[in-house]
């Protein structure tokens, strides 16, 4: 028979080598729980609401993430991203008295570094944005980047984390699950106001053709009297001269954008695209014919906001897309191109002003001198 003091000795020891084994053991990590993006005391107004409003402006910008490293996303607050953000709301606050307030800005993707990090989400961008959406009253609107969601196809794992994450933090800003202007499960949606209808896709998925039909239907079906300017917003554009477009380089979402969604602006004569994923500022205009009028639309890579500057890389190879306009008579011109040098592309937003049925754009670059990329002007009529 065992003796009580010896019982004792072997329960304290068991005791005594499960603590240890459980200090030894790594911490379990917890994952953050992304905050999402306090909404604006007023709303966009509805689009019946709105009905009447032809002069406005809004702000358009993309690429907010860091680089990797001990000062990047997760760490600190963004400081290139910051001081845009200090530039806009001071002219938000300039055109304020002026027929043309802002009344929203749009983001075309890429807000951190890793999209499926809440950490990068909650410390570096949300704080941010509160600053426009809570703290001015300025509404919202982001679409997806390959940062935010990975670039991988839907059901990868590391894709729907991220998503997860990109939805929770603007969940607040665009329109809920369930509303007519929302495509369910997907970062897809549309809204209008005044006289300009956006639509926002997840061009990482660009051949998807559950989110193809959506966006064609919702542009199909729109009264082009009350919307003449109808703007798309996404992340890869159509053609770019930085090093994710130049002469080397077309990336599968391109191509799918291109024969996709490139015949489908044109049919329903889509007015400006707003992109960014090439860390700079570049300027195409496609041209084309319908009936014996011609059209345009402009296309903007507008991805200088806070992530590390990219250069000029090279003129896109473009033979077997006008090939396959020609019926159209399709024409790109490259308006502006962005510079050889860090210094000549510095980080940067775009005031996108609408005056009835004309638009114009202006350039405003948070480097130490004016940004002017139109041949010494920072503004530029889209007629």
């Amino acid at each position: 028979m065992r003796r009580p003091a010896f019982i004792a000795s072997v329960i304290l020891a068991a005791t005594f080598g499960s603590a240890l084994v459980a200090r030894q053991r790594p911490p379990v990590n917890i994952p953050a729980t992304v905050r999402p993006i306090q909404p604006p005391d007023k709303p966009l107004p509805s689009e019946a609401e709105s009905a009447g409003v032809t002069r406005f402006s809004f702000i358009a910008y993309g690429d907010t993430r860091s680089d990797s490293g001990p000062n990047g996303d997760g760490v600190v607050l963004h400081p290139e991203h910051s001081k845009l953000v200090d530039l806009m709301l001071a002219r938000a606050k300039a055109l304020a008295s002026t027929p043309f307030p802002v009344r929203f800005v749009v983001q075309s993707g890429d807000a951190v570094l890793r999209g499926q990090n809440a950490d990068m989400w909650n410390v570096s961008f949300t704080p941010i944005i509160d600053r426009l959406t809570h703290g001015a009253n300025i509404p919202y609107f982001f679409s997806v980047g390959n940062h935010d969601v990975t670039g991988m196809p839907i059901g990868d794992p590391g894709r729907e984390r991220g998503l997860a994450n990109a939805l929770t933090a603007v969940s607040k800003l665009i329109p809920a699950e369930g509303s007519p202007r929302r495509l369910k499960g997907y970062p897809t949606y549309a809204f209008g106001y005044g006289n300009v209808f956006v639509v926002a896709f997840d061009s990482d998925i660009a051949s998807d053709p559950l989110q193809f039909a959506w966006v064609q239907g919702q542009i199909e079906n729109l009264d082009r009297t009350r919307y003449p300017h109808v703007i798309a917003v996404f992340h890869h554009p159509l053609f770019s001269s930085g090093p994710h477009g130049g002469s080397q380089t077309i990336e599968p979402q391109t191509v799918a954008l291109r024969n996709l969604y490139a015949p489908l602006f044109r049919r329903h004569h889509v007015r400006l695209t707003i992109t960014g994923h090439d860390h700079l500022f570049d300027h195409f205009v496609e041209l084309y014919d319908e009936k014996g009028v011609s059209h345009r639309r402009d296309d903007l890579v507008t991805g200088g906001g806070g992530a590390p500057i990219y250069l000029y890389s090279g003129e896109p190879d473009l033979e077997q897309y006008l090939a396959h306009g020609a019926a159209q008579n399709v024409r790109v011109q490259h308006l502006t191109k962005p510079g050889t040098t860090p210094a000549e592309n510095p980080h940067h937003f775009v005031v996108v002003q609408v005056d009835g049925d004309k638009l114009s754009i202006e350039i405003v670059g948070s480097g130490p001198r004016e940004y002017k990329p139109y041949s010494g002007r920072a503004r530029l009529d889209l007629q």
